[in-house]
């Protein structure tokens, strides 16, 4: 029986294979000897295959684990899974979310075939929770007595803004309902690539 085995293989030609490996021995890390030293093993098979992209993925029973493995290069932050319908959520952050999907989608299929997951990408919610942007900071495009008028009401950052309804900005400030209208698209658009 060999030390290493290879569990799956997965590939679209041309664009991009992952191969999933594991080892019987404890001392022996599967990535690392099939990849070979600074990539030695590795590199001919890449060449053969006219430079195909080809992870190579440390398969263990922990689906989780295996998942955020198999998504490599790109980051997890976490992952959800609905083991009966075979599908798993996943999270990331957003300079991340690219990377998981790949060129084209490719990333995420080959993971999917992979991992025999249906795997759908999120952006990780909480990174907007935390994301947030001062009045100050929207100076040249809202006058200075209108960000003051919204300071008096306790809002001093974009998102405090865009919680409250136009209807409740209109009562609560002494600001006329077109520049509430104005205030509330300029704040808006700042948020709209993150969507």
């Amino acid at each position: 029986m060999g030390l290493i085995v290879i569990k799956k293989i997965v590939r679209i030609p041309g664009e991009r294979a992952k191969v999933a490996v594991e080892s019987y021995d404890d001392r022996i890390d599967p990535v690392g000897a099939c990849v070979g030293m600074k990539g030695s093993r590795i590199h001919g098979i890449v060449r053969e295959l006219k430079n195909e992209n080809i992870d190579i993925v440390n398969f263990t029973e922990n689906n989780v684990l295996y998942i955020q493995r198999s998504l490599t290069p790109a980051r997890v932050t976490n992952i959800e899974l609905d083991n009966e319908k075979m599908k798993a959520a996943v999270f990331l952050k957003s300079d991340q979310v690219s990377l998981a999907i790949g060129k084209g989608g490719s990333n995420i299929k080959l993971a999917s075939r992979l991992t025999g997951y249906e795997i759908d990408v999120y952006r990780d919610s909480e990174e907007f929770e935390v994301e947030d942007v001062d009045l100050e900071e929207f100076a040249d495009e809202i006058d200075e007595w209108v960000i003051d008028q919204l300071k008096t009401i306790g809002c001093d950052t974009a998102r405090s803004v865009l919680n409250l309804s136009k209807d409740e900005l209109v009562r609560r400030t002494d600001l006329e309902e077109e520049t509430i209208d104005d205030v509330l698209k300029i704040l808006a658009s700042e948020f709209e690539d993150d969507k």
